[in-house]
């Protein structure tokens, strides 16, 4: 398969990757069932790590992009699969509006970025960024299974899933039709007004024979753009406290950084331009926490 200009021009992380990129497709692929499909494109990806939350607005993209960045700087083979229909995120966070997958006779290939990490996400099928996607339960089903079976993921070491809030059809879809998954990440802010919500996601994983790898507390904390303190803006520990309750582990807090917000709507990575702030610590250390799971598997 060829190459495009910018493959030779050396891009970044920050989404100037080539869809064009992923080598050759896997023969025959085009004639096997879609639940064949799925489950040898499965197969060829060691650890898939879930992202999820039973509530919108916490975070949870946002520790998805930075955990799967923190695991490629790591050296691994990484996918980030965005499957929030309502509310895409990873394109903007990586600055690749307006890119395209592209198609194949077997499929779709992912666009990948420097490091080698690749990114599918349903904001790269929409026509424009602010469509709306008005589709019934089926629809999306469909979809999902799709961007699971149809998109060329290759061997990876880890496949980091940027699943819908909520605990209905997507997630529902999502989780079952992945075979074998490590578990679960489930992303809560420290207010209890998330926590209670968050917790059904504890639930929702154990109904589902899913492993919850443990909780990260985002937002917790503002870091003070002047002298570094940490301010308990949406005060701490709430996430620490519910992943006790529920008997999981507690995988780290991640302080609301005024650099998160801006890398965030600059499709910049924070983890990977801001690598000395507590913010990305706290990312590195959630990683350490995963990395250990693979060395015991």
């Amino acid at each position: 398969m060829g190459s495009c200009s910018s493959c030779n021009s050396g891009n970044s992380l920050e989404g100037e990757g080539c869809s064009m990129a992923g080598g050759q497709s896997d023969k025959g692929m085009a004639n096997l069932s879609e639940d064949e499909k799925l489950k040898r494109n499965m197969e060829r990806i060691a650890h898939k790590i879930l992202v999820l939350s039973g509530k919108g607005g916490v975070g949870k993209s946002t520790v998805a992009v930075n955990l799967a960045i923190a695991l490629a700087l790591e050296g691994m083979r990484v996918g980030l699969l965005d499957v929030d229909f309502h509310g895409p995120s990873v394109p903007t966070l990586l600055h690749l509006e307006g890119r395209r997958p592209e198609v194949t006779e077997n499929g779709m290939l992912p666009i990948t970025i420097e490091g080698g990490m690749k990114v599918m996400s349903l904001g790269f099928l929409l026509q424009r960024p602010d469509d709306a996607v008005i589709w019934r339960g089926p629809l999306k089903i469909g979809a999902i299974k799709q961007l699971l079976g149809d998109v060329e993921w290759g061997d990876l070491d880890y496949l980091v899933i940027d699943f819908p809030p909520g605990t209905g059809d997507e997630p529902l879809t999502v989780a079952q039709t992945i075979p074998e998954a490590d578990g679960a990440v489930v992303v809560t802010t420290p207010q209890d007004v998330s926590t209670i919500d968050v917790s059904k996601s504890v639930t929702f994983c154990r109904q589902l024979n899913i492993p919850v790898l443990g909780v990260v507390e985002n937002m917790s904390g503002l870091v003070c753009p002047h002298c570094s303190k940490v301010i308990d803006l949406f005060k701490q520990g709430g996430g620490e406290a519910m992943a006790k309750r529920m008997d999981v582990p507690f995988l780290g807090r991640i302080p609301l950084d005024p650099e998160i917000v801006e890398a965030s709507d600059a499709g910049r990575p924070f983890i990977y331009h801001h690598q000395n702030t507590e913010a990305a610590a706290a990312f590195r250390r959630i990683v350490e926490s995963l990395l250990k799971l693979r060395k015991s598997a």
